[in-house]
């Protein structure tokens, strides 16, 4: 949908389009360490050029209105500034919501209302962030309306409070940081534990990213997710009668492994080897791909998918037999699901001209087996959120 597009909707939704500016911001995927941002590990994100676009202006109440092209049939929302707080459970506005509240915790009080149409092109529950897209173009929204003073990695984390604290889902920094940071061409290596990063340029030498959805849909506040970060605190909190860490993210494959009877319980002690070797496998990932060694990075991609499936358990059977049909196809590197799992997407490699083939092949074996179709996606590596006019 392009700008004259959304703004010829805004005016039918609005009645005028006077004093309109129009947003974009980025969805994500993960390449590779999954489950590792809320244990301190390392994190390989990178920001897609499909995402959210929103078409904003100020007004002169307090009315905060929100339209979205996705789910039309629920019309305009609005609330008032002062009733900030009172949310709709299952409501998408709950996330732009959110980012006003959060803006106003953290100082930067939001003093008239908006009109705001947004519309993505990021497909809603498969993972690739399409709430974290929301809010960190909620929060540029604000920051280019209202003059604030905040850097777009504050904006990362004024989307993690929001989310944590308003929609009272227990996410890390990844989403949020991706989508604020994103490059074009690059991937960003970032450290959860400090947010240290570093851009890494991603060449793919004559390979695509192919990410694969199951269409299963999900909800990340009523999955496991909450339970599996539990598992891993008490882990952590078990390995600290006798470790000085903070995180599970300090830990090498070779100290977990020595000092792992002291968590006791077999199930968080898979939760925890998952996030310590997930981390490891990560930090060789990216070494791999300075060394241009696309080969060993594939193998780290399958080995951090058969540990979701196998230690933290959070695959299920349309992820799995996504990535198994997808490394049965020749022209494959490396395929793994991506995101907090339970449903949502798998990201692969893929030779350019391997490609054709791999979504037809995949998509018929996934077809015959889960009864339903995937949908396949050729995604490009691009920038962080940005003014369009």
């Amino acid at each position: 949908m392009m700008k004259q597009e959304l703004l010829k909707k805004f005016e039918e939704v609005f009645g005028d389009s006077n004093g309109t500016v129009v947003f974009f911001a980025p969805g994500r995927v993960n390449l590779i360490g999954e489950h590792t941002d809320y244990n301190g590990g390392h994190v390989f994100p990178c920001a897609l050029t499909i995402g959210t676009y929103a078409v904003a202006r100020l007004r002169d109440d307090d009315k905060l209105c929100l339209y979205s092209i996705n789910f039309e049939e629920s019309g305009i929302g609005e609330s008032r500034l002062a009733d900030i707080e009172q949310k709709t459970a299952g409501d998408w506005r709950n996330y732009p919501k959110g980012i006003v509240w959060a803006f106003g915790k953290k100082g930067f009080e939001v003093t008239k209302g908006l009109d705001i149409l947004y519309y993505g092109n990021i497909p809603n529950g498969s993972g690739l962030s399409s709430s974290a897209s929301i809010e960190v173009l909620t929060g540029f929204i604000l920051k280019k309306l209202f003059g604030f003073d905040v850097t777009n990695q504050d904006l990362a984390l004024i989307g993690q409070f929001s989310e944590n604290q308003y929609n009272g889902v227990n996410c890390g920094i990844m989403d949020q940081f991706a989508i604020a940071m994103g490059k074009k061409a690059a991937a960003i290596f970032l450290d959860t534990a400090d947010l240290s990063f570093e851009y890494a340029p991603i060449a793919l030498a004559g390979s695509k990213i192919v990410i694969l959805n199951t269409n299963k849909k999900r909800g990340l506040g009523d999955s496991k997710y909450n339970e599996r970060r539990a598992e891993c605190e008490a882990a952590l909190a078990s390995l600290q009668t006798k470790l000085s860490i903070k995180s599970l993210g300090e830990l090498t494959e070779e100290e977990f492994e020595a000092n792992k009877e002291l968590i006791g319980d077999k199930i968080k002690m898979k939760r925890a080897k998952h996030a310590v070797f997930e981390n490891q496998r990560t930090i060789k990932a990216v070494q791999a791909l300075k060394n241009k060694d696309l080969t060993l990075f594939g193998k780290l991609m399958i080995a951090s998918h058969d540990s979701l499936r196998d230690d933290y358990e959070v695959t299920g059977k349309e992820l799995d037999t996504l990535v198994a049909e997808a490394l049965k196809q020749d022209g494959v590197i490396g395929a793994r699901m991506t995101g907090a799992g339970f449903g949502g997407c798998a990201v692969s490699i893929v030779k350019e001209e391997a490609v054709a083939t791999f979504i037809e092949n995949v998509g018929k074996a996934y077809k015959e087996q889960i009864g339903y179709a995937a949908d396949f996606y050729v995604v490009e590596i691009g920038d962080g959120p940005v003014k369009l006019a």
